[in-house]
């Protein structure tokens, strides 16, 4: 079993730029993945969305990729209309208000838009170095996640095994409750016949209550339900839909054999198996 949650941080640095992914996961029906970067890495998104994909399949999963940049080489341009406009605004403000501060190149570089800055960013360099760290990342994560699960699918087990001890309890009043229904109906003719008592008749009666009392059937589809529980832990790795499906059908068959038996034993089996069955299914919320 994989776990939805996890959590890794990875980094990276050099000369130029340094990278850190964050990855941190919770629980979800299918899979929804949120990824946040710098605008300028925006375009990575398809990769990094793609990638991730491919080795979760449900989960919320938020990335943060984080980029800080050292060293850029830059251009560097001069806006003179922008810085004309200025100077023109400037100076008509002065005359109007007749102030004679001077108006120098410190105060026109300052203004929006003079001074125009562009980086000389390599996209390919960029991904080269950031495409390392983010695997890297997503191997931990996977990692986080897959130990978590190893534990829930311990856990998730004991509680089958628990059903399973509670189930034979069920299983080992199966006669005895088939035997009572007999003796009772057999009680009930002698009371009320005169003459021999009919035994075709008795066994007719017989029968038609142990179709409606006995739970011997549901006590085996329980067994085979249980028997693939384990069967789909072992052989899947995100088998968490399917385990979901198959706590309905032994909740189904746990519910018909407390509403068919009378038996004090057998109810109290019922509670405890509702009781681990409902552990499994909050824990299985949290599988893939």
């Amino acid at each position: 079993m994989i776990s939805m949650t996890g959590y890794a941080f990875r980094e990276w640095s050099s000369e130029y730029c340094s990278f850190s992914v964050e990855i941190k996961s919770c629980n979800s029906r299918f899979l929804e993945l949120h990824i946040n970067t710098p605008h300028w890495l925006s375009h990575f998104e398809p990769k990094i969305r793609e990638f991730v994909s491919s080795v979760c399949s449900r989960g919320k999963v938020d990335i943060f990729i984080r980029m800080r940049e050292t060293n850029m080489p830059l251009n560097v341009s001069v806006n003179t209309n922008a810085a004309a406009s200025y100077l023109k605004a400037l100076r008509a403000m002065a005359s109007e208000l007749q102030l004679d501060d001077t108006i120098n190149l410190s105060m026109l570089i300052g203004m929006e838009g003079v001074l125009e800055i562009e980086k000389n960013r390599d996209d390919t360099r960029y991904w080269s170095s950031l495409e390392p760290v983010l695997k890297d990342a997503v191997e931990a994560f996977l990692a986080e996640r897959t130990r978590e699960g190893l534990h829930t699918q311990e856990n998730i087990l004991a509680f089958i095994g628990n059903i399973e001890s509670s189930m034979q309890i069920v299983a080992g009043y199966v006669p005895e409750l088939e035997r009572t229904i007999k003796e009772n109906i057999t009680m009930r003719f002698k009371e009320l016949a005169v003459n021999e008592i009919d035994e075709n008749r008795v066994l007719a009666e017989t029968a038609m209550l142990l179709m409606k009392h006995t739970i011997g059937e549901e006590v085996s589809r329980l067994s085979a339900h249980l028997a693939e529980f384990r069967a789909e832990a072992a052989k899947n790795d995100r088998p968490g839909k399917k385990l979901d499906f198959l706590c309905q059908e032994i909740n189904r068959e746990v519910n018909t054999i407390g509403a068919k038996s009378s038996i004090l034993e057998v109810s109290r089996a019922v509670v405890a198996m509702k009781e681990s069955l409902e552990n499994i299914r909050e824990q299985l919320r949290n599988v893939e």
